[in-house]
Parts: C-alpha cells; sequence; structure tokens
C-alpha cells in the first residue's frame, strides 16, 4: 500500500471510529485488527504489526540527545513521543489511530529536529545578521526517510551538524561544562577588598576554592599542591591563563574583574557555548575552502588553509566597532581586491558629526590631518579649494565628498582589504597600533583594524606568485595608490561568539557580550517554540 494512501486510511479510521461501537463486538475487533495488521504498511518508523520500528528507536536516541547540539530535547516532544512508542510496544493491535499519531509526530519532530541541527532555529537575518547569501537547502524530508529506510538515521544526523571542525570542539566542550555546572564543589569565591587586587603571597580565604576552579577548568594542573589561605604563585599562573581564556589583562593579579569572572555561573558558560552552537550553524557550507574569519566578539582574526600546512595559519588581534554606536556588522561575503596606500574616503556621518565640527574649531584641521574636499567618484579626481564657505556647505549637505591623502597619517595606514558589502566594511592597517594592546577592542566607527597587514596581504596574494614579499613591500611603501584584484575571492566570516575554541591553539575561550547579540538570541529563541510546549 502506498504510504500516502496508507496514512489517509488511518486518518479515516479515527472518523468511523464512533460508528464501530454500534456494531458487535467481534466485527469491531476484527475490523480493529485489520487496522493494525496494516499500520506498519509502508511506514517508514513501524513495522508490519503496527510496532515502532529499529529507525524509530534510532530516531527517540536522536531526539533525546538533542542536547549534545544544545538543542533542546523537548522542543522535539522527545518524552511524549518516547512514551508513545512504550504504549505502541506494549499493545499494537488495539492502536491503530495512535500509531499513526504517532507516526506523523515523530516524522514533523524528526524533520524540524535536522532542520534546526542543520540551518539554526533563528533566522540570523531576523536578528541583523547579513548571512545569507548561500543559505542551506538541504533536503531534510528526503534525507531523513532514505536514511531511516536504509537504517543509516545516526550517520545521516551526524552528516546534516556543520561540518567545521570548531563545531565539534565546541559539542565535546559543552559536554564537559555541563558536568562542571553540575558539580556543586565548584562554588563561589569569597570576595576581596574593594579595589584591592591580590598579588602572589597575598593572604585569600579562597585559595581552595579557587584552586579546585582553576583545576575543574584546565587552568592549573591537577597535580598543583593545594594552597593554604595565600594567593600563591602556582594560583597566579592559573589565573593568567585564565584571563587570557576570558579576553581580560592577563597579568596573573585577582582584582575584582577576575574575580567576577571567575564567579560568572558555569550554567551561563554551557549557555554561551549553546549560542555559538547555534550562530554556527547559519554559516554558509564552506568546503574546505581558504577562509579568512574575524569574531567580533573576541577582537580576533584567523586566516587559514585547510589544505596548507598547520604552520601557515595568520592570526592577530584586530580593532572592531564601539559597542555604544558603531557596531561592526556581522556578515559572510567574499574578498576580491586590496588597495595598496589606499585614500580613505570619509564616510558622510564622520564627516557631519565629527569632521566638520572639527574645522569649524580648527580651520586647519584638514591641512594637517592631509584631507582634501573633492567633486565626483574616483582616486582620481582633483581636489577643490577647501577653506570657501560655500563647499564647506556643499560638503555638508553630500555634494562634495572628503578624503584622507595616503600616507604616514591615513587612517587606513598602508592596505586596505576589500569584500563589498552593503556595510561598506573592510578590513585595513592603522597607525594607531598601541590599541592592539589593550584587552577590550572596540574603537572603530564599524570597519576593522588588523595588527598584522603585512602578514596578511602575504597570506591573501599567497596563489599569486607575480606578489612576491619583495613586491608586497614596495607597494606598501610607494607613493601612490595600487589596486590588486584576487585571481580566487576568499570567503570572509565576521561572526559573533562570545565562546569559542581558538584554531591558532585549540584553547576555549570566553568573552563578554560586548553588543549585547547573546542576550537577544536568548528572547529569541525562547519565543521560538512558545506555542509548541
Amino acid at each position: 500500500m502506498p504510504r500516502r494512501f496508507h496514512l489517509f486510511a488511518m486518518a479515516v479510521s479515527r472518523e468511523i471510529e464512533g460508528r464501530l461501537l454500534r456494531l458487535p463486538a467481534a466485527v469491531v475487533s476484527l475490523m480493529l485488527l485489520l487496522l493494525a495488521s496494516t499500520a506498519g504498511a509502508d511506514s517508514v518508523w513501524l513495522d508490519a504489526a503496527g510496532r515502532p520500528n529499529a529507525s524509530a528507536r534510532d530516531a527517540l536516541q536522536v531526539l533525546a540527545d538533542a542536547p549534545a547540539d544544545g538543542l533542546v530535547a523537548q522542543d522535539y516532544q522527545a518524552r511524549e513521543l518516547a512514551l508513545q512508542a512504550a504504549d505502541l510496544a506494549r499493545a499494537p493491535g488495539s492502536a491503530a489511530a495512535s500509531a499513526l499519531d504517532f507516526d506523523r509526530a515523530l516524522d514533523t519532530a524528526l524533520q524540524r529536529f535536522l532542520h534546526d541541527l542543520h540551518s539554526g532555529r533563528v533566522d540570523p537575518r531576523s536578528l541583523g545578521f547579513r548571512v545569507e547569501a548561500q543559505r542551506k537547502t538541504a533536503d531534510v524530508a528526503a534525507l531523513l526517510h532514505a536514511a531511516a529506510d536504509e537504517g543509516r538515521l545516526p550517520q545521516a544526523v551526524a552528516a546534516l551538524r556543520p561540518g567545521l571542525g570548531q563545531y565539534g570542539r565546541l559539542r565535546e566542550a559543552l559536554q564537559r561544562y555541563r558536568t562542571l555546572a553540575a558539580d556543586p564543589s565548584l562554588r563561589l569565591l569569597p570576595p576581596i577588598a574593594p579595589a584591592k587586587s591580590l598579588k602572589a603571597g597575598d593572604l585569600y580565604a579562597g585559595a581552595g576554592a579557587l584552586h579546585r576552579l582553576l583545576v575543574a577548568l584546565g587552568d592549573l594542573p591537577a597535580e598543583a599542591p593545594p594552597p593554604v589561605d595565600r594567593y600563591d604563585a602556582a594560583l597566579a599562573d592559573g589565573v593568567r591563563r585564565f584571563q587570557e581564556r576570558h579576553g581580560l589583562e592577563a597579568d596573573g593579579a585577582l582584582g575584582s574583574a577576575t574575580l567576577a569572572a571567575l564567579n560568572v555561573p558555569l550554567s551561563q558558560r554551557v549557555l554561551q557555548l549553546e549560542l555559538a552552537l547555534e550562530r554556527l550553524r547559519w554559516l554558509p557550507e564552506l568546503d574546505d575552502q581558504p577562509l579568512i574569519g574575524i569574531n567580533i566578539a573576541m577582537f580576533r582574526l584567523w586566516a587559514w588553509d585547510p589544505a596548507a600546512p598547520a604552520d601557515s595559519l595568520v592570526d592577530m588581534n584586530v580593532v572592531v566597532g564601539r559597542a555604544l554606536n558603531t557596531r561592526t556588522p556581522v556578515l559572510s561575503e567574499r574578498m576580491r581586491y586590496i588597495i595598496f596606500r589606499p585614500y580613505w574616503n570619509v564616510p558622510p556621518s564622520i564627516v557631519r558629526n565629527e569632521i566638520l565640527p572639527a574645522i569649524a574649531r580648527d580651520p586647519a584641521y584638514l591641512q594637517r590631518h592631509d584631507m582634501e574636499i573633492v567633486r565626483g567618484a574616483g582616486d582620481n579626481v582633483q581636489p577643490v579649494e577647501a577653506s570657501t564657505p560655500q563647499n564647506l556647505a556643499l560638503l555638508r549637505q553630500g555634494v562634495l565628498r572628503l578624503r584622507q591623502r595616503p600616507g604616514p597619517a591615513n587612517a587606513l595606514g598602508r592596505v586596505k582589504f576589500i569584500f563589498p558589502n552593503d556595510e561598506n566594511v573592510y578590513l585595513h592597517d592603522t597607525p594607531a597600533t598601541q590599541l592592539f594592546g589593550r584587552a577590550r577592542r572596540d574603537f572603530s566607527h564599524g570597519c576593522v583594524r588588523v595588527e598584522k597587514p603585512v602578514a596578511l596581504a602575504r597570506w591573501v596574494l599567497r596563489e599569486q606568485p607575480e606578489w612576491t614579499p619583495e613586491r608586497i613591500d614596495a607597494a606598501l611603501a610607494g607613493p601612490s595608490s595600487q589596486r590588486v584584484d584576487l585571481t580566487r575571492p576568499l570567503p570572509v566570516i565576521l561572526f559573533y561568539m562570545t565562546a569559542m575554541v581558538t584554531p591558532s591553539d585549540r584553547a576555549l575561550r570566553f568573552a563578554p557580550d560586548i553588543y549585547g547579540h547573546d542576550a537577544r538570541l536568548v528572547r529569541a529563541l525562547a519565543s521560538r517554540y512558545d506555542g509548541r510546549r
């Protein structure tokens, strides 16, 4: 019997069930038995007797294990379906309608689960993230039914997870931190005196509790001897490693900011890991391509090629947009060219809000900052007189534009990396190199300043042999702007995760939610399934 007709027949059985009660009991029993005997016919999830089959048992286990991927088992009715399956296994012959309900509900729950696992529970566009260019389009229903028919559902589930190694490492970290969060011995640390910072050798009543926590987190070797009410050198080393992993000033001192980070509930770290897994599901399939990734929340950039040796990975600090009003956007695009010795075309908002007020205070401002007013687009246009009120008025209106000439004072430094996007953001060098030494680095107007522009330029142009290191150095120091198109555009992902296993050292790191994106995602997830519970 074709599956579609079989399901229709089972649905009809519910409509006539009341009428069956008027028939003799023997006839009713016979009819129910006949319906039950077809309950499993051509069903993915039921055997010939109408009982859950081996694929159904695999499916129930998949749903029960949803928390391993940071998902919620009850969002997919895992408990209710397990109870229904148990009822059907005990008495399949008298529950044709229940078998239909179970078959349909299990199929729906699994499709929802696999969609969420593969593409995420929340559309990133609803949160303002621009990662929709290469959305995933897997036919979840077809994959599900084929895998169930062939008895390979667990393998199909694994194949639908994001293929990035980062995803698997975060899954492992999630399991570990769930165990830590359930450990009652890892309790809050006692406070320290206000405005005081403990150094190695200072007395501290919470030294023992701190030792247990640092060992559990992996920041202190398990064989390190427990201290006796003193913040000793071993604890200071462990705190330094903890600070490095949590975006703090890594000085080994136990101050208020470090103590607050140590006292963040481990259940909150579990949540950060769950949110990171959700965001990885939003990313396009990358197919082991070379990639530049910037984690905005951690102020860090990585450039790597999966086909190249591990030591070819490039990583560096970055400066991102201010959390208050000029945030760097989350997006996925492709880098297509770079420009050596770039002009800085000052955005109109900066012209209006910063430059024009500065000119009003200091008429020589443009000259001192090597800026000029120009008419028209492109780098070859001629400047106009900057001191006339008429031209300043036209600049304010947006008829004219402002740019900064190439040179040592140029805000973009010696090179910028372009991946065309609606937000008009890019990566670039900067003369303000002192900011890279700070723990928190949200200072820009939205674009991303890179700490090692020469290393990044060499990596980006590594497949264009005519661009030798010597030629790149000459272009960086040259007298004029020069555009270089890439022979193969490079994926660039500006993402936002407050939990991540960094590719350079495989350390699990956490970061504060500087833009509030975690909080917004939590609210979106809370409302996602409210109507289904």
